[in-house]
């Protein structure tokens, strides 16, 4: 099946994550679908996409579709999730990565296998490209949190971003941090070096924990 032509089908979508996403596939990149849900485009990265398969008229039915937001995306381009996260910067975004819980905010800067996020709940964060599940932009009149311009800084860090998630990562050793969204007690501590695509993280009763970089999803600090 030639996938370019099922654009403007109705589908349903499963994610990593056991996320299950119903809509009008609106367009189909080398690495990302886009999918109109009825109130929002989803731009989500084939890497995550489980398994797909066409909506019933029944399932149609149940999709309230309202007016389409404007794309963030050239229509006439072939899409691709870098152009989309680099058309998507300083948008306030909603993006879902892990511990079955969206971060809202917006992308600062994008790099080579991550992106910089700002979240008003965590302010940095360095954000896996690998792990990043969709992304919502808002709509004109949203905002996060409903907070005005002066809670949400145009340039909310002086950290200086390494060009690697793993650099940025070392960057940070000797400095508390929580990874994954601190998703469990595992994830939080400080950081004390890395060896081997290994992070060693050092607990709260100083007890040293091995966390593989390549299930590292995201970092910020404390």
């Amino acid at each position: 099946m030639n996938l370019k032509n099922i654009r403007g089908r109705y589908i349903k979508v499963e994610i990593s994550g056991k996320k299950l996403i119903k809509g009008l596939l609106v367009d189909i990149g080398s690495d990302l679908w886009v999918i109109f849900n009825g109130y929002d485009y989803l731009y989500i990265p084939i890497v995550h996409i489980q398994n797909w398969q066409f909506l019933k008229e029944a399932e149609i039915d149940e999709i309230n579709f309202n007016d389409e937001p404007t794309p963030i995306y050239n229509h006439n381009e072939e899409i691709s999730l870098r152009k989309t996260l680099t058309s998507a910067k300083g948008i306030f975004t909603e993006i879902y990565v892990t511990s079955n819980q969206a971060l809202h905010g917006y992308i600062i800067s994008i790099m080579n296998n991550y992106f910089v996020f700002y979240s008003p709940i965590y302010k940095t964060m360095f954000i896996s490209l690998n792990h990043l599940k969709w992304l919502i932009p808002y709509t004109n009149n949203q905002r996060p949190y409903g907070l005005s311009n002066a809670s949400l800084p145009v340039n909310p860090s002086s950290i200086s971003f390494a060009r690697s998630f793993e650099v940025q990562i070392e960057k940070l050793v000797g400095e508390l941090i929580v990874f994954n969204i601190g998703e469990n007690e595992n994830v939080i501590g400080k950081i004390q070096g890395i060896k081997n695509n290994f992070v060693e993280l050092i607990s709260a009763k100083e007890d040293p924990i091995y966390l593989n970089l390549q299930h590292i999803k995201t970092v910020h600090m404390t």
